[in-house]
């Protein structure tokens, strides 16, 4: 299960920082993704989701990291991933900001968890 987490761990900081630069092209360039790239983005927070879920079930076999920061960075990915479905704006050009900057926090919130593990 450790390895798995920690190998889940890897593919949400790729998988987020693709979403990142992918979804930056579009901002910049003022244009909106297609539904490749929501597929992309959910696929992306569905695995900080299951990261975090991974992490629970470690703690419940009362596997525990020496670094406490190590759950906090995790609950903020979290947090972070899922606050644009919340608090996002209807506009779409602005929504697409919110998701970007999610990606951008989940994918240094899990870059960060990952060296403190």
């Amino acid at each position: 299960m450790l390895e798995l987490h920690a190998v889940n761990g890897a593919i949400v900081i790729a998988a987020n920082a693709l979403a990142l630069g992918w979804g930056a092209s579009y901002a910049l360039r003022k244009r909106l993704p297609g539904r490749l790239y929501a597929h992309l983005l959910a696929a992306a927070q569905a695995l900080v989701i299951a990261q975090v879920a991974l992490g629970l079930l470690l703690l419940s076999d009362e596997l525990r990291t020496t670094d406490k920061l190590h759950y906090a960075y995790g609950v903020f990915a979290l947090g972070a991933v899922l606050s644009p479905w919340l608090y996002a704006p209807p506009v779409p050009a602005r929504r697409l900001l919110w998701f970007v900057g999610a990606s951008f926090l989940a994918a240094a919130l899990s870059i960060r968890a990952y060296t403190t593990a």
